[in-house]
């Protein structure tokens, strides 16, 4: 089983739910902190739950509880912590709030990471499926169409 992650940003709503579709999953798990107003009009709450649902016969459900805090989030883009900061700071969150016995593999399972950012590189989604990585033993990928290409190569299926 693979950790799936996928960022809506700078992708156009074609792109986001071809690669949803492609990739397999049958769950959206979004891990925003703000998930109803958003710029791009299709990642909104309401509207990606129906557009995943419709488009791609994929389940939406929001989880906050891997999202960060307020205070994390802002300091990150507003410049007044680093990265590393960030970093570690997000995963004594997650440490506290139990999230490995909080979110059940079966609530997981076929499941795609949600969050904003374009690529998982400076985002929590990343430090997410890291976490649960160690934890149930899994794969981490993001969603892109050269994931999908490399995992077709190395299993023979469409994932990401």
């Amino acid at each position: 089983m693979k950790v799936l992650t996928i960022g809506f940003a700078r992708k156009s709503a074609q792109q986001f739910f071809e690669l949803l579709r492609e990739s397999g999953t049958k769950r959206i798990l979004d891990v925003r902190l703000h998930n109803a107003s958003q710029p791009d009009g299709f990642a909104k709450r309401v509207d990606l739950a129906w557009f995943a649902r419709e488009l791609c016969g994929i389940d939406y459900v929001h989880v906050p509880s891997l999202a960060p805090t307020k205070e994390l989030l802002s300091g990150n883009r507003q410049g007044r912590i680093s990265w590393d900061t960030y970093e570690t700071r997000f995963n004594a969150l997650m440490k506290e709030r139990r999230i490995e016995s909080t979110l059940s593999r079966e609530d997981e399972r076929d499941g795609c990471l949600l969050c904003s950012e374009d690529q998982p590189h400076h985002c929590h989604r990343r430090l997410v499926a890291k976490l649960l990585d160690r934890h149930w033993g899994k794969r981490a990928l993001a969603c892109s169409s050269a994931a999908m290409k490399a995992s077709r190569a190395l299993s023979g299926q469409s994932s990401c």
